[in-house]
């Protein structure tokens, strides 16, 4: 079964805020097997354009990186990061060869 992918790309304003949302993003994370592949990594820009912090987080499946994402425990950590970040987040199967 393929994996389920989380990248996100942002632009963080305030980084004590911001520390409030890793924090509160820490349950469901670990509820939902999720792992850390790229954790604030500064991008190496090649084409087009990015937000300065790039994150990458696997999960077991797409249906589980979607119920993270969806569960009341992330929701709560994801309005503590609006306050104080923009940017882009999409979920993806990973390719299953």
């Amino acid at each position: 079964m393929p994996k389920g992918y989380w990248i996100a790309n942002v632009d963080v304003h305030d980084a004590e805020v911001y520390d409030k949302y890793r924090a509160a993003n820490a349950k469901p994370f670990a509820d939902f097997g999720a792992k850390f592949l790229v954790r604030g990594a500064a991008p190496d820009i090649r084409e087009g354009t990015s937000h300065p912090r790039i994150v990458v987080i696997e999960f077991a499946s797409l249906a589980d990186a979607v119920a993270c994402y969806e569960s009341e425990g992330y929701q709560a950590a994801k309005d503590i990061r609006s306050s104080v970040s923009d940017g882009n987040l999409v979920i993806v199967e990973g390719y299953d060869a």
